[in-house]
C-alpha cells in the first residue's frame, strides 16, 4: 500500500511506495534560539507522515540532525558570550522538551553534525577523489560544472538558484571560486570558531556537506523520503544530492518532500524581521493539542498566516473533540482520515471528517490518535 505525496523534484504528487522499512531524513535545528511555529510546523509534517506509514505497518528509520557547528549558531554564541557547544546543548534541550509536548513521535536518531567531524573528513575526499571538487586557497569547494543534474529537485532557472544562494549564506562572490554556484564542503575557521585538522588545512565544514555525511553515516548510501522546510530546496537539498551522488554514484533520495512557510504580519517568519511565534511562549498559554491541532489544519504545502484567533479557535474545536471520547472506536470514520492522509497528507479534510463525526455524536478518539493528538491522557 502507498501513500500519494508531492515529490519536489518531480513537480507532482506521485505514489510513496517504499519498503517495509522505511529510511526518512528530516533537516533539523541549527540549535541557537527557541522552536518556533516553522520548526514546529516541519516537524508535525513528517510526524504525522510516520504516524500514518507504522499505520501502514512499515518501520520508520528517521533521522534528524542537529546542525551545531554553523554560522548562526557561533554568532549567537559570539554575542552571548558563550561557548557555542553550551549553547547548541541549552537550546536543543529547549527543542526536545517542544517536541515531546507537542507528542512528536521520538526519532530513530538525531545525530549533531559536531560528532560526525571523520564522516565528513572521508566524505569530502571521496569528492575529491571522484573529481567533482577542488581546493582553491584554504577551502574545498564542489564544482557544480561536473554534476550534470545540478537544479533537478529545485527546478529553478540559474538566475535564482544565484539569488536564492546569495539569500541563503552563499558567497557568490567568492574570488576563489571557478563558478558562483560552487559550494563550500571544507573551509577556514574564524578565530573564535573550533577547527579541525585536514590535509586541506584546519578549519570547520560547510553547511550542506554536514547533512550528507551524517544520512550516509546514519542511514546508508540511499534514503526512501528526504524533507525540510521549503526554504531547505535551494541551495541546502540541491548541494546535498550533488555531494552525495557524486561520492557514492548511486541514487541518493526516492522522494523529496518539504513543508511550506509561514507568515505573521504579511512576511515570512524569522529571525531578522523579528515576527516570529515561539513555541514555548504558546505552551506558557495553551494546551500542547491546541498548539498541535492547530498547525495540522493547515495543509503542509500551503503557506499560511498566523493570526491571533488561530489559538482560541483551535481550543474550542479541541474541547469539541474531546467530548465525543466514551464509544467504540468508529471505525468508517478512521477510514476516511488514512483516505485523506493518503491524499498528500491533507490534514484539514482528516480534521473535517472529524469535526462532522463529533457533530453528529459519533467517537473521535482512535481517529484523533492517527493524528497524534491525544483526547484521553493529556
Amino acid at each position: 500500500m502507498s501513500m500519494m505525496l508531492y515529490d519536489t523534484a518531480r513537480r507532482k504528487v506521485v505514489p510513496f511506495s517504499p519498503p517495509q522499512q522505511v529510511l526518512m531524513y528530516v533537516c533539523g535545528i541549527t540549535p541557537y534560539d527557541a522552536t518556533h511555529l516553522g520548526h514546529a510546523s516541519t516537524f508535525l509534517t513528517y510526524d504525522v507522515v510516520i504516524r500514518r506509514l507504522i499505520d501502514l505497518g512499515h518501520e520508520v528509520r528517521c533521522v534528524r540532525n542537529v546542525t551545531d557547528v554553523d554560522d548562526p549558531l557561533f554568532a549567537k554564541a559570539r554575542e552571548l558570550g558563550v561557548h557555542y557547544l553550551d549553547l547548541a546543548a541549552g537550546e536543543e534541550a529547549r527543542f526536545n522538551a517542544d517536541m515531546e509536548a507537542l507528542n512528536v513521535l521520538p526519532v530513530h536518531a538525531a545525530p549533531r553534525a559536531s560528532s560526525a567531524i571523520p564522516d565528513i573528513r572521508k566524505f569530502i575526499q571521496a569528492v575529491l577523489d571522484e573529481g567533482h571538487a577542488y581546493v582553491s586557497g584554504d577551502s574545498v569547494y564542489f564544482d557544480v560544472s561536473t554534476f550534470d543534474t545540478f537544479g533537478a529537485v529545485s527546478g529553478y532557472p540559474q538566475e535564482e538558484m544565484l539569488r536564492l544562494a546569495a539569500l541563503r549564506g552563499g558567497n557568490i562572490d567568492d574570488p576563489q571560486k571557478r563558478n558562483p554556484l560552487d559550494f563550500v564542503l571544507w573551509q577556514p575557521s574564524a578565530a573564535d570558531e573550533p577547527a579541525w585538522e585536514t590535509p586541506w588545512g584546519p578549519g570547520r565544514p560547510g553547511w550542506h556537506v554536514e547533512c550528507s555525511a551524517l544520512a550516509l553515516r546514519e542511514l546508508g548510501e540511499h534514503v526512501h523520503l528526504h524533507g525540510g522546510g521549503a526554504d531547505l530546496i535551494f541551495p541546502h537539498h540541491e548541494c546535498e544530492r550533488a555531494q552525495s551522488e557524486s561520492a557514492t554514484n548511486t541514487p541518493f533520495v526516492d522522494h523529496w518532500m518539504h513543508a511550506a512557510l509561514i507568515s505573521k504580519n504579511g512576511e515570512k517568519m524569522s529571525k531578522s524581521l523579528g515576527n516570529l511565534v515561539f513555541i514555548d511562549a504558546l505552551r506558557e498559554v495553551w494546551d500542547p493539542r491546541t498548539i498541535r491541532l492547530g498547525i495540522i489544519s493547515h495543509h503542509y504545502r500551503t503557506e499560511w498566516e498566523w493570526h491571533d484567533n488561530l489559538m482560541p479557535s483551535s481550543n474550542e474545536r479541541l474541547a469539541r473533540w474531546q467530548g465525543s471520547v466514551g464509544g467504540d472506536d468508529d471505525e468508517a470514520l478512521i477510514d476516511a482520515v488514512r483516505a485523506a492522509l493518503d491524499d498528500d497528507l491533507d490534514t484539514p479534510d482528516a480534521c473535517a471528517h472529524i469535526d462532522s463525526a463529533v457533530s453528529e455524536g459519533r467517537d473521535a478518539t482512535a481517529a484523533a490518535a492517527l493524528l497524534g493528538i491525544d483526547l484521553v491522557a493529556g
